[in-house]
């Protein structure tokens, strides 16, 4: 029978040779193909833009005889938001509790649009009104503007500045007095015994991610005298426009390195410079595997010349025998 040594460690000697191996080829991977490659994440998609548009806004006080009750009058017509595309296209809106317990028509047109659309693209609003005739409490036959038509526009685009624009067409009427409004300025018209008003034309704004346009904003200040009411002050919006850009996606980091297919080895550590190798940092290494990989060289070495050494001492001692 075949003769099993043991070692000064313990071990027999087959056992021994069979261990430094299994350690040579389990370091010998790591030196030649690395770790995986670490990569960016993928660039997560930017969030949806948002837009909005209305037709019509009002916000006014209206103050009863004696200024006994003030009564809000808040409403407005065709407004709409988006990221989900919407559209509306009423022609009038009314209010009630404010003229004696009649309605009130504050507003009729023969076209009114309101649009507002936003995705990961772009965002869109949209304002447009066609001769329209605004009216306020107290003043049931004069109405306190007409316009013959009114647009504002404000687009917003994924990586692009956004633009904003509105325009004033035709003749506007304040308190029946045909104006001719200022685009530098306010213009103020006054009416004497009915009151006064002051418009702002096509006022637009733009930032870096939004922007906004208003063909017509309204200083809303008269006293008619009239049907119980004594004053009517506030704030009225002809065609708003309003957009904000999407969030622009995230880019990968650039130091992140391209993925790749190993073609081959990878090539030989560079020495004598005190760091370690270049290629390492790449492939993810440790800088202790050349030293893994060399003691694992050497058990393997020393294990086949043990073993040679007693199959050389097995022989003669049978020779003997």
């Amino acid at each position: 029978m075949p003769s099993t040594i043991s070692t000064p460690f313990g071990l027999p000697v087959r056992r021994l040779a069979s261990a430094a191996m299994a350690t040579a080829l389990a370091a010998g991977p790591v030196l030649l193909s690395g770790a995986a490659p670490a990569y960016a994440a993928p660039a997560t998609a930017g969030g949806e833009g948002k837009a909005d548009a209305v037709v019509l806004r009002a916000g006014l006080d209206v103050s009863l005889l004696n200024k006994a009750i003030d009564v809000p009058l808040t409403t407005s017509l065709n407004e709409v938001h988006a990221p989900a595309e919407a559209a509306k296209t009423a022609l009038s809106v009314t209010v009630d509790g404010v003229d004696g317990g009649k309605p009130v028509h504050v507003l009729r047109a023969d076209a009114a649009t309101a649009r507002a659309t936003a995705d990961r693209h772009a965002a869109r609003g949209y304002a447009d009104l066609a001769h329209a005739r605004l009216h306020v409490p107290g003043l049931p036959l004069l109405p306190l503007v007409e316009v013959r038509q009114v647009t504002s526009k404000a687009v917003c685009e994924a990586g692009r500045k956004p633009t904003a624009s509105s325009n004033v067409l035709g003749d506007v009427t304040v308190l029946g007095k045909k104006t001719t409004l200022s685009a530098a300025g306010t213009t103020k018209v006054e009416v004497p015994g009915v009151g006064e008003v002051r418009l702002d034309l096509s006022k637009t704004s733009t930032t870096s991610r939004t922007a906004a346009a208003t063909a017509l904003e309204l200083d809303v200040a008269v006293n008619p005298l009239k049907l119980n009411v004594a004053d009517v002050k506030g704030r009225v919006t002809l065609a708003q426009a309003t957009c904000r850009s999407p969030q622009a996606p995230a880019t990968p980091s650039p130091s992140a390195p391209a993925p790749s297919t190993p073609a081959g080895p990878a090539p030989k550590p560079q020495t004598g410079s005190g760091h370690a190798p270049a290629d390492l940092a790449e492939t993810g290494g440790s800088a202790l595997t050349p030293y893994l990989a060399g003691g694992a060289a050497l058990l393997v070495a020393a294990g086949a010349g043990t073993l040679i050494a007693l199959r050389r001492r097995s022989a003669a001692a049978g020779g003997r025998g």
